[in-house]
C-alpha cells in the first residue's frame, strides 16, 4: 500500500510503499524517515549564540558546495561525473534549505565557487570539501545543547560521510 512519508531532517514528503533507505531529497538515512502523521518535523527552534554561529557556517559550507558541484556538473570531463555532481549539487541545496529554515531567512544566497575540467580534480575537491563539512558538523553537534539543532548536524555528518565514500570509490 502506498503511503505518505516525510524527512525529519529536511520536512519534504515521500510517496511510497515503504519509507526510501535515504531521505530522495536531502540524503538523511531511513531512521529520519517516518509516516508523515508520525513525523516530528521542527525548524522553529530558538538558537543560542554558539548554535546561530554554527548554523550560519553550515548554511555558507552548503551554499558553497552547491555552488562547487553544480558547476561540476556542467564542466566535469566525465558522464558518470556530470551524474554524481548534479545530485550532489542538489542534496548540498537541500542542506543550505534546511538551515535557512532554522536561521529563519527569506532567501538562500547564490554561491559562485569554481570547479574544474578534470573530473579527477572535482573529486579531490569534493573530498576534501565533505572531509571539512564532516569535521564542522560533528564539532557543532557536540557544542549543541538544542536537541534539533544537534539532530540535523548529526544527520548531516552521516549524509556527508556517504558523499565522502563515493569520492573515495572514484578516486581509487
Amino acid at each position: 500500500m502506498v503511503k505518505l512519508w516525510r524527512c525529519e531532517i529536511c520536512g519534504d514528503p515521500y510517496i511510497g510503499e515503504s519509507a526510501p533507505d535515504n531521505c530522495p531529497f536531502c540524503g538523511a538515512h531511513k531512521k529520519y524517515i517516518k509516516e508523515a502523521k508520525e513525523a516530528n518535523v521542527n525548524f522553529d527552534v530558538e538558537l543560542n549564540e554558539k548554535d546561530k554561529a554554527n548554523a550560519e557556517r553550515a548554511l555558507q559550507v552548503e551554499i558553497s558546495n552547491a555552488a562547487f558541484y553544480f558547476c561540476a556538473a556542467e564542466k566535469t570531463d566525465d558522464e558518470e561525473g556530470k551524474l554524481l555532481f548534479k545530485v550532489l549539487g542538489k542534496v548540498e541545496a537541500e542542506h543550505a534549505s534546511v538551515w535557512r529554515k532554522i536561521l529563519k531567512l527569506d532567501s538562500i544566497p547564490k554561491g559562485d565557487d569554481p570547479c574544474h575540467v578534470s573530473n579527477k580534480e572535482n573529486l579531490e575537491d569534493s573530498h576534501a570539501r565533505e572531509t571539512r563539512a564532516i569535521e564542522f558538523y560533528k564539532k557543532a553537534a557536540e557544542e549543541s545543547e538544542n536537541p534539533r539543532v544537534k539532530q540535523i548536524f548529526e544527520a548531516l555528518v552521516e549524509v556527508e560521510t556517504d558523499h565522502l565514500k563515493l569520492s573515495e570509490e572514484r578516486l581509487k
